[in-house]
Order: structure tokens, then sequence, then C-alpha cells
């Protein structure tokens, strides 16, 4: 039996495409990195065909091109105006980077610190507040560190499961995160009140070590299986169509070859953080 070889970037890449699974006819939008666009091209080319993807600016694209390729298929031009149509009518999927996330998934990409007067300021609240609260939206992190999953945003830049449920049917009615990728592991919010939940980890990862870098308690389920490693196929159309120059291993360095292995177990369901016993009570909508 062949044993399948990939690097952590590759794990997130596959981990990272698989968010857009199911989805159909719908534009495919990574932002901010290689991880991301390369997500979405791969599985236009593997098992999401109807995924519609664009050349990172305005040009629709009929072919999928290498990163930093120009494509020979145009399919449409998609000019600002047509883009917010699409954001506000829910054909957009976007994964979004976040510098600061919390347990329900309100992200800000904002400041940080105080917001009259924060340490850093950063980009700004952008387009998050409407891709969030009006299409599908995941997370990208390729950092997993306390820094970054911190209990209490600084500021709310996109929108997580408890504001929408507070802001009322405007704001939850078409709410869908789905899963936040991050080089150690996936998070869902498949959990009783929608707080943030350990999926899988990468392989390499053990679920202490994502807990460890994690600033607020996790729902840990009893056992956690390991993410999924990519296939033959998909790593051929990575390494030889979409990415030949290898620019996803930069933006996650290779802590070594993984391989597929047992799944990683935990005894607690949730373990502790540090606003450990600290819940919400709101109810979760219909």
């Amino acid at each position: 039996m062949t044993t399948i070889t990939a690097t952590r970037a590759e794990v997130c890449v596959v981990a990272c495409a698989e968010a857009f699974r199911g989805d159909g006819e719908i534009l495919a939008a990574g932002i901010g990195g290689a991880i991301t666009v390369l997500a979405a091209r791969l599985a236009r080319l593997t098992f999401e065909p109807d995924l519609i993807t664009h050349d990172g600016t305005c040009l629709l694209t009929g072919d999928v091109p290498p990163l930093g390729g120009t494509p020979e298929v145009v399919e449409g031009w998609l000019p600002f105006r047509d883009h917010l149509w699409l954001v506000l009518n829910g054909r957009r999927h976007v994964m979004l980077g976040a510098s600061q996330i919390d347990r329900y998934g309100n992200s800000n990409i904002s400041c940080i610190g105080d917001w009259a007067r924060p340490r850093s300021q950063l980009l700004g609240v952008r387009g998050a507040p409407g891709n969030t609260v009006c299409d599908p939206t995941s997370y990208w992190i390729p950092r997993h560190s306390p820094r970054v999953f911190v209990p209490r945003v600084d500021m709310v830049s996109g929108v997580g499961h408890d504001r929408a449920a507070e802001a009322g049917p405007s704001a939850y009615r078409h709410h869908d995160l789905r899963r936040v990728v991050t080089d150690l592991a996936v998070l869902d919010f498949d959990s009783p009140d929608h707080s943030m939940r350990l999926a899988s980890v990468h392989p390499g990862v053990t679920v202490a070590e994502v807990v460890d870098r994690t600033g607020f308690p996790l729902t840990v389920p009893d056992t956690v299986p390991q993410t999924r490693m990519p296939t033959a196929e998909e790593l051929r159309i990575l390494r030889e169509v979409l990415d030949p120059g290898s620019l996803r291993e930069r933006e996650v360095p290779d802590p070594g070859p993984s391989t597929l292995g047992a799944p990683a177990t935990s005894r607690d369901r949730r373990a502790p953080g540090p606003d450990a016993g600290r819940r919400s009570g709101r109810e979760t909508p219909a």
C-alpha cells in the first residue's frame, strides 16, 4: 500500500478546501494569502466543480490558473457594485483572516487595545460585517496562538454566533459560520451553544497542543479525529498545476512530513481555559 506523504501546508490547503464542499454555484473567495486561494481553486478542480472563482481582482475565470498566472478563459467581469450584490444576496463564501477571534466566532481586524486609544491600528472592519451576516464565512488562521484565539475580541469586525442571536432575525437569518482552519487544527461551531469546537487535529498535532494555544475553553469531543490527508490526485494538482512554485510552504513552515495516523483522543469534553466556568446564557435561534 502506498503511503501518502504531505506537508503541513498541503494538509491546511485541503482542510480549507473542504469548507467549500457542497457550495455549488457560488463565488469562492480566499482572502489574504496563498493557502485560501489555493483552497478555492483546488475545490473547484476536484469535488466542487460548479464553484465560481476569480483572478483575485474582478475577472471571473473559466479556467483555474496557477498562483500568479493569468487566466486563459474569462467568463465575466465583476465590478465592485456587482461584487457587493453577491455579498448582500448570499452568493459568496469568503474565507477571511482574523487578528483576533473568540469562542463564538466574533472576529477583529480593526484594532488591538481599547478602541478609543488602540495600541495598534489594523485594517478597519472592511467587508467583515456584511460578509458574516449575509454569507457563508470561514476563517484561515496561519498561526494558532492565544494572541489570536482570545476570550473577548477588542473590537467586533465580523459577527459571531452570540452577537448574531442578540441582534435578532436580521442578523442570524443568513448567518453561517462554517469552520476555522489553523496551522494546527480544524474547528467549527457544532456545539449546543455554537461555541468553538475542536473538529480535528492535523497529523503530528495533539489535542493538548491545540488547547494550550487557545485562549478560551474549547469544546473537545471524547475522540478527536485527524484532519484528512490530501489524496494523491489533490497533491498532484497542488504541486504540478496550481502551485509549482510552492508558495504554500512559505505561509505554513513544515514541521516535517505528515502521514495518516490514528485519531487523537481526549478525556475532557470541555478543556479548561482562562475564563473556564463562564458560559453564555443566550438562546440559540431556530
